[in-house]
Formats: structure tokens, C-alpha cells, sequence
């Protein structure tokens, strides 16, 4: 069952997007060549606390660390590490989840490091553009069908293709809740979209195949062919004159 949220529920919501897009203008710059993604998260973790939140991921279904970083063809749930470090020419994929009272915000971004070539600009590119797009489509009166159709259909046009073994979610009280927001579908079916109801929407784009599968780990997502991947995610409410994104960086 969908969540509707109330005015009071969504301020709150807001106040947890805000701690979630401090922590990425902050955690941007250090991420560097050199750098473990086990320092990262240290960093995040701080970022989160001193403002009075919780990592949410932390826990989550067993999760063992308080963010998700994923670099080249991981698409997403990435442990961070001691033992992996940040090279030249990587894009690096932060997914960061908050809770603040009773309430969460997700989001993420991928960043590049160094000197990248164009391929890597493009999915980065590409994929940011489809989150906009899909952001655009959260409407009052619109299917949620057209968020996914957006998406899919530009990140497509570009060249590349969208994961689908994993999706965006409704957020709220919980960090997921229904509905499911796949990110490939065709305009006009689904749901039909109501003020009150907040979506974390997040494209995972490929370069090459839309197939992943999971590592030894159990958590990271790997592209089958090994090919990069990127990702963009934020928290959005669909409010009366259209979408807000409550964790806009």
C-alpha cells in the first residue's frame, strides 16, 4: 500500500534531504585520487552525525557499512573499503541514505576523478539527464509508467541501457516502501500519481549490457559484461504545482 504524506510529513522529509545534500557538497571534493572508499564513508558517517542524523544503510538488511560506493562497472550497493582506493580516471558511484527523527531521504551521485575520457563523461552525463527527466514526469495526474518511460527512453537514445533487476522506491517512514519505480517501461500504466506520494527515483545506466549480477560479497552490483555504470538518485515529493526534490544538492 502507497503512503500518502502529509505537509508536516514531507517538511520532515525535507530536513533529512537537506542533511543527505550537505554531506554530497561536502564528501565531492574528497574524492580523490588515493583516497579508500573505507575513509569515504568515514567522512559521510561524520557528515551525517554532526548534523544530527542517522545513516540509514547502516544495519539495513544486514548492510555493513554507512554508505554505498560503487567505482567503474559496480552499479550499486558497493561496500566501501580500506583496500580500495580511488584511481585516476575513475567515476565513483555515493549513494547516501538518512534518517532524521522518523523520517528518510535517499540520494545519490557519481562523481569523476582525475582525467576521464568521453565515454565515461557521456554515461555520467547521460544518466544525470535521465534522472531530470524522470524528476520532470512526477506529476499529479501522470502514471508512474512515465517516470519510467523517460528514463529509459533517453538513457537508450544516448547509447546505453538501463539496469532492471534493481529500481527506484516509494520512501517515507521506511527507507523503501511500494511502490516499486523501475527505470524502463512504456507511458501510461501503473499507478496514477497523487500529491502526497514521495519516490526515491534513481537511474542505473550502463554502457554496455543491461545485465548485472552480484559479487562474492553479496552486495555489490557488478555489470555482467564489465562495463561502466553510473547512478543518480534523489528524493522527490509530488506536490500540487509538481515535483520537489527534497534532497537537491
Amino acid at each position: 500500500m502507497i503512503q500518502l504524506k502529509s505537509e508536516a510529513d514531507i517538511e520532515e522529509m525535507r530536513q533529512a534531504g537537506r542533511i543527505v545534500a550537505r554531506v554530497f557538497r561536502d564528501i565531492e571534493s574528497s574524492v580523490v585520487v588515493g583516497i579508500s572508499t573505507k575513509k569515504l564513508d568515514d567522512l559521510i558517517k561524520e557528515g551525517v552525525e554532526k548534523q544530527g542524523g542517522l545513516c540509514a544503510f547502516l544495519g539495513y538488511r544486514s548492510y555493513p557499512a554507512n554508505s554505498c560506493i560503487s567505482i567503474n562497472e559496480e552499479v550499486v550497493h558497493g561496500i566501501p573499503s580500506e583496500n580500495i582506493i580511488v584511481e585516476d580516471g575513475d567515476i565513483v558511484s555515493i549513494d547516501i541514505g538518512v534518517k532524521l527523527s522518523d523520517y528518510f531521504a535517499d540520494a545519490a551521485i557519481t562523481v569523476s576523478v582525475g582525467n576521464i575520457d568521453p565515454k565515461r563523461k557521456k554515461l555520467m552525463d547521460t544518466t544525470k539527464k535521465a534522472l531530470a527527466l524522470g524528476i520532470k514526469e512526477a506529476r499529479v495526474g501522470n502514471y508512474l509508467s512515465d517516470i519510467s518511460y523517460a528514463i529509459q527512453q533517453y538513457a537508450e537514445s544516448k547509447g546505453f541501457s538501463v539496469v532492471r533487476d534493481f529500481a527506484g522506491h516509494g520512501i517515507g517512514k521506511e527507507l523503501h516502501e511500494e511502490p516499486e519505480i523501475p527505470n524502463f517501461g512504456k507511458r501510461g500504466s501503473g499507478i496514477k500519481l497523487k500529491k502526497g506520494m514521495v519516490f526515491a527515483i534513481e537511474p542505473m545506466v550502463n554502457a554496455g549490457t543491461w545485465q548485472v549480477e552480484i559479487a562474492s560479497d553479496g552486495w555489490t552490483v557488478l555489470t555482467k559484461d564489465r562495463q561502466l555504470s553510473a547512478h543518480f538518485e534523489h528524493t522527490v515529493a509530488i506536490l500540487d504545482d509538481g515535483p520537489e526534490i527534497l534532497t537537491r544538492i
